[in-house]
């Protein structure tokens, strides 16, 4: 039977585990890793422990709370495909007005947090972001145009953005870097996936790029969408952001993707799509912790 979420508090961890299911914890977690780079990039120091702390959970808060609300706008197209039919909401583990309030209370307490413990330019950002994410892109972009993992990947771009303001209160040339390098590895990382999960879109009415254009067409601009990637995960190196290991690890990492994406183009594997997509999130942890090392080791 749904309960509230008053019963959190009570202890049921069946419970516990549909609210957590809401947040997309792995998606929040990259996202959480991404703003904390930002944050220790942004600084040639250590961060400030309150603003780490307390920057780190407004900003996976607004993440969880925008998950939760993909996932109520998304409840009826989830309940249509194998992949989302057993999420909380399309299987009745939790109802609508318990998630739109957990939503909310988690919107609440994230912004909070960033409006009196980090600053009001991150906050405003991070805010903008969810909208961007829970409302933009999953009720319009999503059901109105096959480039919807484009345009609304600016929302997921973020984090690194929202990290770094939190220390320095401004948006740097160099954070805009670290959004351009998600920004350029959104769509491959997202179209392998829908390649893959094609058929189902189809079936939902969701007009993916698979679905509209085909999936050799799909192949095609992952392809090029990884190339774009591997121009752009230089130019850190390229304007001295960064050194040498940055310099290597963008470049074995991205020849690795590229190589993913070249046989994703030429060959007809079944097991391809969800092996490209299962690299590019290894990819872009090990991007970003390349940049943290690199940071670091030039500051010894």
């Amino acid at each position: 039977m749904p309960s509230p979420p008053i019963a959190l508090i009570l202890g049921d961890p069946r419970l516990w585990r549909e609210y957590v299911a809401l947040c997309k914890p792995k998606v929040v977690a990259l996202i959480v890793f991404t703003a904390i780079v930002g944050m220790l990039l942004a600084s040639p120091g250590m961060v400030p422990l309150d603003t780490l702390v307390l920057a780190t959970l407004g900003i996976g808060g607004a993440a969880a709370s925008g998950a939760a609300v993909n996932h109520l706008v998304d409840r009826r197209v989830d309940a249509l495909m194998a992949r989302t039919s057993g999420r909380p909401l399309p299987s009745g583990k939790v109802d609508t007005v318990s998630a739109a309030v957990f939503a909310a209370v988690l919107c609440i307490f994230s912004m909070a947090l960033l409006v009196w413990g980090v600053n009001g330019l991150t906050a405003g950002l991070t805010f903008g972001s969810l909208v961007g994410y829970a409302v933009i892109y999953s009720l319009f972009l999503k059901r109105a145009t096959p480039q919807n993992i484009v345009i609304g990947g600016a929302a997921g771009a973020m984090p690194p953005v929202l990290g770094w303001s939190a220390v320095t209160g401004e948006v740097d040339p160099h954070a805009l870097l670290l959004f351009l390098i998600i920004f350029a590895w959104t769509p491959p990382h997202f179209w392998a996936l829908a390649i893959h999960r094609h058929r189902e879109y189809a079936d939902a009415d969701i007009p993916m790029l698979p679905v509209t254009h085909g999936v050799d067409f799909t192949r095609l601009h992952v392809l090029l969408y990884t190339v774009i990637l591997f121009v752009v995960s230089l130019l850190p190196f390229a304007t001295r952001m960064s050194g040498v290991i940055y310099l290597i690890v963008a470049t074995v990492l991205g020849a690795g993707f590229l190589g993913y994406a070249v046989a994703l183009y030429r060959r007809r594997d079944g097991r391809l799509p969800m092996r490209t997509f299962g690299y590019s999130i290894y990819y872009l942890l090990g991007i970003f912790a390349g940049l943290l090392v690199d940071h670091h080791a030039r500051g010894w």
